[in-house]
C-alpha cells in the first residue's frame, strides 16, 4: 500500500512588525490586556508590494531545500488560503509558476479558512494514496492585514501575516497516519468576511467575528476532533509526543494540550511571535520546531485547527 510522509518543512514571515504598542495607539487596549486574553506579542505585516503567493513562494523554496527536492519533482501543489492573489488563477497556479514546476501537473487552492492546511494536507494525503501524485508540495499562506478592519477592536488584535510549506512524498511507511475534515455551515455567521465578489463589495471586505461564541465552539469541537482522531486509531493519549495547534489563542492552544495530558513543554507555542495566521500558522509552528530541533524523526504528532465555516480537522502524523 502507498502512503505519504513529510520530507521537509519551511516557512516565511514579513520583514514589517506590528507591536501590541501599536495597537495601543490604533484602539483602545493595552499590551497586557492582549497577551492575558490571546498570548500574542506581534505579528507579521506584508509589504504593500508583497502578495500572498509570494509568502507562500518563500516557504516553498525552504521547504523544497530541506527536502532536497526540486521543483521540476513536484507533480501536485495545493495552497489553503483566505486570501488569495486573485479571484483566479488559484494561488497555488501563481505559486506553481513563480517556482517555475512546468509538467503540467495540478495545482489548486483549499478554502477553509484557519482549517486550510489540514484540508489540504489531507487532499494530497488521498493523491499519494491513490496513485495520482508522487511528491506534493502543500502550503498555508496568508495576507490577513488586507482583510483586518483596523478600528475594530474586538478581533484586530488577532491576525498576521505569514507562510508555510510542507514536502509530502509517496513511502511504504505510513507518515500520514490519519486525517480527520469537518465542517459545519449552520455557524458562518458567528465568523466570517462581510463581503465578496458575488455581493459586489470585495474591497471593502473585513473579518468579523463573535469572539466568545467562537471561542465556546472551537474548545468544544477541538476536544471532541481529539477524541475523534485516537480512537479511529486504537490510540491513548500518551501515545503522542507533540501537539502542533492552531496558532489562534493560547487560551485555546492550552485547553487543547490539557485534553491530551500534555505539558506545556510538548505544545509547539508560536502564536506570541505572528498572532493569528489562518492556514498558514500550523505549517509555520511545525516548521519552527522542526528546526530548533525540538521534533525529531520518528514522533507522533497531533494537528488540528478550527475555523469559520465552520471547519475543523486534525492530522496524526509520524515525523
Amino acid at each position: 500500500m502507498i502512503y505519504s510522509r513529510i520530507i521537509g518543512t519551511g516557512s516565511y514571515l514579513p520583514e514589517q512588525l506590528m507591536t501590541n504598542a501599536d495597537f495601543e495607539k490604533l484602539i483602545d487596549t493595552t499590551d497586557q490586556w492582549i497577551v492575558e486574553r490571546t498570548g500574542i506579542k506581534v505579528r507579521h505585516v506584508a509589504a504593500e508590494n508583497e502578495l500572498t503567493s509570494d509568502l507562500a513562494v518563500a516557504a516553498a523554496r525552504r521547504a523544497l531545500e530541506a527536502a532536497n527536492v526540486v521543483p521540476a519533482n513536484i507533480d501536485l501543489v495545493i495552497v489553503g488560503t483566505t486570501t488569495p492573489d486573485r479571484v483566479f488563477p488559484s494561488t497555488a497556479c501563481i505559486v506553481q509558476a513563480k517556482l517555475g514546476i512546468a509538467n503540467a501537473s495540478p495545482a489548486f487552492d483549499v478554502q477553509a479558512v484557519c482549517s486550510g492546511f489540514i484540508y489540504a494536507l489531507a487532499t494530497a494525503n488521498n493523491f499519494i494514496k491513490a496513485g495520482q501524485a508522487r511528491t506534493a508540495l502543500v502550503i498555508g499562506a496568508e495576507t490577513l492585514s488586507r482583510i483586518t478592519d483596523y478600528t475594530d477592536r474586538t478581533n484586530c488584535i488577532l491576525w498576521g501575516d505569514g507562510a508555510g510549506a510542507v514536502v509530502l512524498t509517496a513511502s511504504e511507511e505510513p507518515g500520514i497516519i490519519s486525517t480527520h475534515i469537518h465542517a459545519d455551515g449552520r455557524y458562518q455567521d458567528l465568523l466570517y468576511v462581510d463581503g465578496g465578489p458575488s455581493m459586489g463589495n470585495g474591497e471593502k471586505a473585513a473579518m468579523r467575528m463573535q469572539g466568545n461564541a467562537v471561542f465556546k465552539m472551537a474548545v468544544n469541537t477541538l476536544d471532541a476532533i481529539v477524541d475523534e482522531t485516537l480512537a479511529a486509531n486504537g490510540m491513548e493519549k500518551s501515545d503522542i509526543d507533540w501537539l502542533v495547534p492552531h496558532q489562534a489563542n493560547i487560551r485555546i492552544i492550552q485547553a487543547t494540550g490539557k485534553k491530551l495530558g500534555l505539558p506545556p513543554e510538548r505544545v509547539v507555542v508560536t502564536v506570541d511571535q505572528h498572532g493569528n495566521t489562518s492556514a498558514a500558522s500550523i505549517p509555520l509552528a511545525f516548521d519552527t520546531a522542526v528546526r530548533d530541533g525540538r521534533i525529531k524523526r520518528g514522533q507522533t504528532l497531533l494537528m488540528e485547527a478550527f475555523g469559520g465555516g465552520f471547519t475543523w480537522g486534525s492530522a496524526l502524523v509520524k515525523y
